[in-house]
């Protein structure tokens, strides 16, 4: 593994074909999405139609890349009944939807029978894995990149295992 990772968005750029995203935790601790994860358990969503309000670099870096004809997935794999966390992560997602993403939903109890990554992950076009790591109440803590191939192969693996049995988002109930 590399200890100098790219920025996320320099990633995405020089993606060509695929970037799949697989996250498997209940909770995330991400410092710059507490005003907003605040907001909402206050009771106040995006209006998805005023982009101005919630668009971001990232959505920008998604919609260039799928513009250019990258597919980008991202799955997601969650205990049910949904920790709060991912109750808001579900209202946000129309914001991922519109930027290109196609996002799907695997219940927990779903996926006893699949081996998955200790770590969430982006695999960009099936050759690179950046790696999320974070601590157990869900500080983010470092990313860390692999090219190896026996672990693109296991990544590539286990994001085709859940997307196969996860639920469209828009079917997807909380």
């Amino acid at each position: 593994m590399s200890l100098t990772v790219p920025p996320f968005a320099e990633l995405l750029a020089d993606c060509t074909s695929t970037a799949f995203h697989l996250e498997t935790r209940d909770v995330y601790g991400i410092a710059a999405e507490e005003a907003d994860f605040a907001s909402w358990k206050a009771g106040r969503t995006a209006d998805i139609t005023d982009r101005s309000t919630w668009w971001t670099s990232f959505h920008t870096a998604v919609s260039e890349a799928v513009g250019r004809g990258v597919v980008v997935r991202r799955a997601r794999v969650v205990s049910e009944p949904v920790s709060e966390y991912i109750g808001y992560e579900h209202a946000c997602t129309a914001q991922n939807i519109e930027a290109g993403e196609d996002v799907r939903w695997l219940p927990r109890a779903h996926a006893s029978d699949l081996l998955l990554p200790g770590n969430d992950y982006w695999l960009f076009d099936g050759r690179l894995v950046r790696f999320g790591l974070f601590s157990g109440d869900g500080e983010f803590i470092a990313h860390a990149l692999d090219d190896s191939a026996h672990v693109v192969k296991q990544c590539a693996d286990a994001f085709q295992a859940v997307w196969s049995r996860a639920v469209a988002h828009e079917a997807y109930r909380v």
